[in-house]
């Protein structure tokens, strides 16, 4: 459930920073009469996040238990790399954030209502898409019969409404870069769960071989039913019974690209950017 909770909080929260910063921009340069055409594209948004989750959720309950397996694990290799490009995105840009989405708004601003409309929509609607994929991937993989995961991803998001309208009225202020930093690291550390699962469906789907060749098998000691076994799987989409290829990929996935992401920048790459700010605050 924790895991899910944090996709939920992460996803949520870039979304919510987005809406604050465009309605915040309009409000403070007098411009509120655009206020509706940037809620509509954000209705817009998301409006087709949820319809693409439905269509996810309810549009693979039709096929065979094959093809279900091997949807899954194609969307859950889709969702980690969509979701690693993200991080490592946001990483970079977080501290910028706000100076692009000012001019994004600025051009639009000139351009007119449709424009208005686009921007809010293509600000909004690209989180909601990667947010429906990995969320539906996550809880597929986490899944434990209950209806945890689910509300897991429900109270981040819910936690993340919260917070971008504290951060909206001004009550409270934090560190961008740090923040999705540290959350983008604990997402890999999901994300790599999530592609072992995927590789798991595609095995069971009879497309990868080896699903009978278990690296370990440890279920036992850690029982899945038990409380600790079900933490586990919750935060970590941890399984005792891997097969060879799931520990592979995940070990091939997780250390690179978390070795990656927490190295420092290179100071190089920094100088290039000397008007950049050094702390992003909202």
């Amino acid at each position: 459930m924790f895991a899910n909770y944090l996709i939920g909080l992460r996803e949520g929260l870039e979304a919510s920073l987005v809406v604050c910063i465009l309605i915040a921009y309009l409000v403070k340069t007098d411009r509120r009469d655009a206020l509706k055409p940037i809620w509509i594209g954000i209705a817009i948004a998301v409006g087709l996040a949820l319809g693409f989750g439905c269509a996810l959720e309810f549009g693979s309950q039709e096929l065979t238990f094959e093809a279900q397996e091997a949807l899954g694990g194609s969307l859950s290799i889709i969702a980690v790399g969509l979701v690693t490009w993200m991080v490592f995105w946001m990483r970079r840009t977080a501290r910028h954030l706000k100076a692009d989405l000012h001019g994004r708004l600025d051009a639009a601003l000139q351009m007119g209502t449709g424009a208005l409309v686009a921007t809010a929509f293509l600000a909004v609607g690209r989180e909601g898409l990667e947010t429906s994929l990995f969320v539906w991937t996550s809880v597929r993989a986490s899944s434990d019969g209950t209806e945890g995961p689910l509300i897991g991803v429900l109270l981040g998001i819910a936690t993340a409404v919260v917070l971008g309208y504290l951060f909206y009225r001004g009550a409270l202020r934090i560190n961008l870069a740090k923040f999705f930093t540290w959350t983008g690291a604990m997402l890999v550390v999901v994300a790599a769960g999530v592609l072992a699962y995927g590789f798991h469906d595609l095995q069971e789907a009879d497309f990868l071989p080896g699903l009978t060749n278990k690296a370990f098998d440890i279920s036992e000691t850690i029982p899945p039913d038990s409380w600790y076994g079900t933490l586990l799987k919750g935060v970590f989409n941890f399984q005792p019974d891997p097969t060879v290829l799931q520990v592979v990929v995940w070990s091939l996935y997780l250390v690179p690209t978390l070795a990656f992401f927490l190295a420092p920048s290179r100071p190089g790459k920094d100088r290039a950017q000397p008007a950049a700010p050094v702390r992003e605050e909202v």
